[in-house]
């Protein structure tokens, strides 16, 4: 029987039906994967399956929790269920956990909460989760503040949260998304093992395939709503009957990039940009060690590494919005960051290198319609007639592959994927030299990333604008860089091309990089699909 069941689910906001009929069950032991684009209504079923949607939500159907139907229970037995049968883990745990509270009390919070028990008996089950769920030393960890710990720790304390009740079934909403390659592996791996201990049924929402190959057993495929395929992994991966399943597997890079740079191998072109023997420090803690490298014209030049180990320091650097303590950067041979004060970028040279953020719904003014922030580049440098600003603007978003009528929106009204290509088309607006990109597709799911990747591939040969692509996916930097720097605690550990990195990789930190790229156990059943092309 199943642990959780839902039947002809559906759920409305207003006049918009986020959720059509959707039906699925996870047993004991199992993991369900939910898989799908943003929007497809995977976080909405479960949500509200669990009442916690906000009251103007209309959540229709049927939801069996260990044969008892929940929905439509008072909130005061909801309350009572989750947390002690049902764990959540979310996708953000810097949100998800309390600023002004120690990991200490938040675990133990959520023991006390449902039963009685003493201080030190509560002492001891909260040391004993942060045990279980990898936590070094959880003694001096107690009283620790959610802002002391690295991303993947603060995901091991929302998983020992889930768990302190030994509850029946986890719900699992993208916990993986915000971290590193390594970290998600290493989570993923602590999930696996913790079902195995207790016999816990888990839910795992993701809009990578990739990802949740390893873990699933069963996987439902969302899309506008409805469920377009449900089956076991294996038939999922190795036969999907529907387009939509095949294309998310296209998207998917189960066990590393389909391709390596597009599949073109680039000749060595002059340098555009020197970066020499860079150090950087933040009080007593150093994060670059001696770093130099070069950039050169048309180039896209990957920067990988663990989260904390340099690379969006070296952006920031790179970009001047921040200078060295030692060594210099150069472009086109005139040298713009030394130690030192006094302003970094000027004229021209502040037009010659942009920068395109991690977080489109953050980069992006709300209270500005897409037109007046792409006007804002030409504006500025007056480089644009007004009389023909309107009709450059629109020319710029057509660059981007964006229809003209999205200059009259906010970017609230804009998909993920349209606001990152807002951003992109500021950033290529004066015709740059160079473009730091900073983690820009980590924010989005696979279908758009592959999307968004194609683009910066085409503006890149259009326009033989350079970048400096920072991110901790090994996956998608295979696919759109000519060569690689692998950066490990502030100091470049290997360098090469793509294809020679990812195939011959030379160091050992290399290496484990690379076997944590999920889906290895999937990628000759997965290996048909590496044709499919995303325009």
């Amino acid at each position: 029987m199943s642990v959780f069941s839902v039947h002809d689910l559906r759920v409305r906001f207003g006049g918009i039906e986020a959720v059509r009929g959707v039906s699925f069950g996870v047993e004991a032991r199992k993991t369900l994967a939910i898989v799908g684009e943003s929007g497809s209504g995977k976080s909405a079923s479960l949500l509200g399956a669990a009442g916690l949607l906000p009251g103007s939500a209309v959540v229709q159907g049927s939801v069996l929790h260990q044969g008892q139907e929940i929905l439509g229970l008072p909130d005061r037995e909801l309350r009572r269920i989750r947390g002690a049968e049902i764990g959540f883990v979310f996708q953000d745990p810097l949100s998800n956990l309390h600023p002004l509270k120690t990991i200490g009390e938040q675990i133990g919070e959520a023991i006390s909460v449902h039963q009685r028990v003493s201080r030190r008996e509560k002492r001891e089950r909260v040391l004993a989760l942060l045990d279980d769920v990898g936590i070094i030393d959880p003694q001096a960890r107690l009283a620790d503040y959610p802002r002391h710990l690295s991303g993947g720790m603060r995901q091991r304390v929302m998983i020992a949260i889930a768990i302190a009740l030994d509850p029946a079934l986890i719900i699992a909403d993208e916990p993986t998304t915000a971290l590193d390659v390594t970290v998600q592996a290493s989570i993923l791996d602590l999930l696996k093992r913790l079902q195995d201990e207790h016999g816990t049924a888990l839910i795992f929402v993701s809009h990578d395939l990739a990802v949740v190959s390893d873990i699933a057993d069963d996987v439902v495929v969302m899309r506008d709503g409805l469920v377009v395929e449900k089956a076991p992994a294996t038939d999922i991966y190795d036969r999907p009957r529907q387009d939509y399943t095949r294309e998310l597997l296209g998207a998917a890079r189960l066990g590393g990039p389909k391709a390596y740079a597009h599949g073109k191998v680039r000749e060595a072109s002059r340098p555009l940009l020197d970066v020499h023997a860079v150090a950087r420090s933040f009080g007593a803690r150093s994060v670059l060690d001696d770093v130099s490298f070069t950039i050169g014209q048309g180039e896209i030049l990957g920067l990988v590494g663990e989260s904390g180990s340099g690379k969006s320091t070296i952006g920031r650097l790179i970009a001047g919005l921040d200078r060295p303590d030692a060594g210099r950067i150069s472009l086109q041979g005139r040298e713009y960051s030394q130690p030192g004060p006094g302003s970094i970028l000027q004229g021209d040279l502040r037009r010659s290198i942009q920068v395109v953020f991690q977080d489109p719904y953050a980069s992006l003014n709300p209270r500005r319609r897409i037109e007046a922030i792409l006007s804002d580049p030409f504006v500025i440098h007056g480089t644009v007639d007004k009389v023909k600003l309107r009709e450059t603007v629109e020319q710029l978003v057509t660059e981007v592959e964006l229809p003209t009528d999205i200059l009259d929106r906010l970017p609230s009204q804009l998909s993920g994927g349209q606001r990152q290509r807002v951003a992109i088309a500021r950033a290529i607006a004066l015709r740059p030299a160079l473009i730091v990109a900073d983690e820009p597709v980590s924010a989005l799911d696979i279908t758009t990333q592959a999307k968004i990747i194609t683009l910066l591939a085409r503006l890149r040969d259009k326009l033989g604008v350079s970048f400096l692509f920072i991110s901790h996916d090994l996956g998608v930097v295979g696919e759109l860089c000519d060569r690689l720097i692998v950066l490990e605690k502030g100091e470049i550990v290997e360098s090469g091309r793509t294809r020679q990195v990812f195939e011959q990789p030379r160091h050992a930190y290399t290496r484990r990089l690379l076997a944590s790229i999920p889906g290895r156990e999937r990628l000759p059943a997965a290996a048909r699909f590496e044709d499919v092309k995303y325009g």
